[in-house]
């Protein structure tokens, strides 16, 4: 399905804040506008902001298929593999022409320098070439930065979108077991790991690995003798430390990336629970745990510094000893006038140059070895699949009456503890029905498989017949309206927040749907009405206030089948009763199902259901539920009994 900008005419969370932020004063939100002196400047600048054009995702509910799941440096770099050739023979271009000096060094040597052969117009050819070759190097380095910081920018941008949009289809489980801070390091640490090994670490990677091959080749071809002896005693130690070296960091940057995911997610916990943290003053050992988290991220970081001070100065070390053997038996090959000076001159250039890449080598394979592991983190996530997958050959589901039918179902979170057990219940079309029970019954669990949050391990569930495991997700969703107890807000406007579901309406269907739930005058004493900034999460808004703009949003959506789970328990008496009034309106010829911890609310419906754990053990209205006694006719003979005579209605015992 392809989407283009969310809503034409009003900017999606977050446009347009400027002018809607300056006049936040009034309306006791922090100052953020443009302070007066700046404006001309702020002006300037918006005229030569360049066109940005509407974008467009494609986005889709099917499973990844195996081919995704396999991520891969290869693949990533192949959707942009003219970007990645040039930037290749570029780097090609570096090792080659960096690699002239020495030999140029030699011929002048040995052609312009040394007894019989003095000639300065050889040296000055010599010079010249010299430093053509190091202009060209130098241009060819500049190149090959821009390419790789283009490449390294469209595989990230291509990657961020791809990981959005995998965590937009998984399903509510994976965010139930999984810590938002690990998953925000997937979609930032992880991601910023790859941008600097593709913009740096691979280029110098492959460069240097490059270079030690056409230093090689230059050492064969000036001595063979000289090069034999060089891999003989170096490439054998060399090669056992490169292979320690290369599973002990693998181990240690696992550790990481889990560290700092462990970091950031009891970061990000800390911060949300900030109220309750205060409330209960855990602020010191709440520190104490953060600091011990720290320490474990810590000191994975100083075991891969320790296999590094081992490896580099080891292989360094390797060198000199190298270097120092050959000197010997270079000398005594010129002495017997096996192997001219300038050629020992050049060929000890070119073992420096030759060493010299294995110490950038370490620093680029760290580098490297980090973005291998974000890599295996997000080949990870890619793998886990959907627990709502859409099925390939899924279809619309058509325009419903709202016929709701549990056919023996049995649900569980995990699968040794059930939650529902062997449900089988219908609901009529236009037909409101409350589920009252127990905490823990499995009220709210039928509720997700309604709207199919989650799929039912035995049985099924339908909707005007259509089992909701063969139609798609968009179609059923479309249909179907959610308020939870604790409704979510973004960050943006009031406007963006009602019209969340149709985004591209006119103003007078999002004011329809604030009438209908009886918000008008909430937004009419806002500072700028529909237009107000709506802090992160809804924090500048009462709970009441946030429950009426979810409802409103509920309203805006227009769906044929509702679900509400308490949705008048955060309301004042007097929200409360507008919200009722509006619920009325908004029910009529909807199929509705009321997730009810107040009985004055499961009351009005049409059907009680009472849930005990996880079986429909009762079902009828509420007079004749209390005509049969059991679990029900309980539950009310306790809230009347422990409600005051004075009581407020609405404010019984949940149940």
């Amino acid at each position: 399905m392809s989407f283009g900008g969310f809503g034409q005419g009003a900017p999606m969370f977050g446009g347009g804040g400027g002018s809607r932020a300056a006049a936040a004063p009034g309306g006791g939100l922090p100052f953020a506008g443009i302070p007066s002196e700046l404006q001309e400047g702020v002006d300037a600048l918006l005229l030569s902001e360049p066109e940005h054009p509407e974008p467009s995702a494609r986005f889709s509910h099917l499973p990844a298929d195996a081919q995704s799941k396999q991520l891969n440096l290869r693949q990533l770099i192949f959707r942009h593999w003219r970007l990645g050739a040039l930037a290749v023979a570029l780097v090609c271009v570096v090792s080659v022409t960096n690699q002239l000096g020495p030999a140029l060094i030699a011929l002048g040597i040995n052609h312009g320098m040394v007894p019989g052969h003095r000639d300065f117009g050889v040296v000055l050819l010599c010079g010249a070439l010299f430093l053509l070759a190091v202009a060209a190097t130098a241009g060819a380095q500049s190149a090959q930065a821009m390419v790789s910081g283009r490449l390294a920018a469209r595989v990230m941008n291509d990657l961020r979108v791809r990981v959005f949009a995998h965590l937009q289809r998984l399903g509510l489980d994976y965010y139930t077991e999984e810590k938002a801070g690990v998953i925000m390091t997937r979609m930032t640490s992880d991601i910023e790991n790859l941008q600097q090994l593709l913009q740096d670490g691979l280029a110098q990677l492959v460069g240097q690995a490059l270079t030690m091959v056409v230093i090689t080749a230059i050492l064969f071809t000036m001595s063979v003798e000289l090069t034999l002896i060089t891999i003989a005693l170096v490439v054998p130690i060399l090669t056992l430390a490169t292979v320690w070296f290369t599973r002990a960091s693998q181990e240690g940057y696992e550790r990481v990336r889990d560290g700092i995911a462990g970091v950031l997610g009891d970061l990000s916990e800390s911060l949300h629970g900030v109220r309750t943290v205060a409330a209960h003053n855990r602020q010191r050992w709440n520190v104490v745990e953060h600091r011990n988290v720290v320490g474990a991220y810590r000191d994975a970081n100083n075991y891969t510094a320790q296999i590094n001070a081992l490896y580099g100065p080891g292989t360094q070390m390797l060198g000199y000893l190298g270097q120092a053997a050959l000197l010997g038996i270079g000398g005594e090959m010129v002495l017997h006038h096996h192997l001219s000076i300038g050629a020992l001159v050049a060929f000890f250039l070119y073992l420096n140059r030759f060493f010299a890449p294995i110490q950038l080598l370490v620093q680029q394979y760290n580098t490297f070895q980090q973005g291998q592991s974000s890599v295996r983190k997000l080949r990870t996530l890619f793998r886990t699949d959907p627990s709502t997958p859409q099925r390939p050959d899924a279809a619309e589901l058509p325009p419903v009456r709202g016929e709701i039918v549990f056919d023996q179902v049995s649900f569980g979170y995990l699968p040794q503890t059930p939650v529902l057990r062997e449900v089988s219940l219908s609901i009529a079309p236009g037909e409101t029905v409350a589920f009252v029970g127990q905490t823990g019954a499995g009220k709210s669990t039928a509720a997700k498989l309604i709207t199919r949050f989650y799929d039912p391990t035995e049985g099924r569930v339908l909707i005007d017949g259509h089992d909701l495991r063969e139609v798609t997700l968009d179609s059923l969703r479309r249909q179907l309206g959610v308020v939870p107890q604790e409704p979510f807000l973004f960050a943006g406007s009031l406007r963006e927040n009602i019209a969340f579901a149709r985004p591209r309406v006119a103003d007078e269907e999002v004011w329809r749907a604030v009438d209908a739930v009886g918000l008008r005058e909430v937004v009419e004493r806002m500072p700028d009405g529909l237009d107000t900034v709506v802090h992160e999460r809804g924090q500048s808004l009462s709970s009441g206030e946030r429950q009426l703009i979810a409802l409103a949003r509920a309203f805006h959506a227009q769906p044929r089948v509702l679900v509400l789970d308490e949705a008048t328990s955060n309301l004042d008496l007097l929200s409360e009763t507008k919200v009722e009034a509006a619920l009325d309106a908004l029910l009529e010829q909807r199929t509705a199902v009321l997730i009810a911890h107040r009985l004055t609310t499961a009351m009005k419906a049409d059907r009680i259901v009472v849930v005990d754990d996880g079986r429909v053990v009762q079902s009828g209205s509420h007079d004749e539920l209390l005509e049969q006694g059991g679990p029900y006719a309980q539950m009310y003979e306790t809230w009347v009994s422990g409600s005051e005579p004075d009581a407020e209605p609405g404010s019984g015992s949940d149940v």
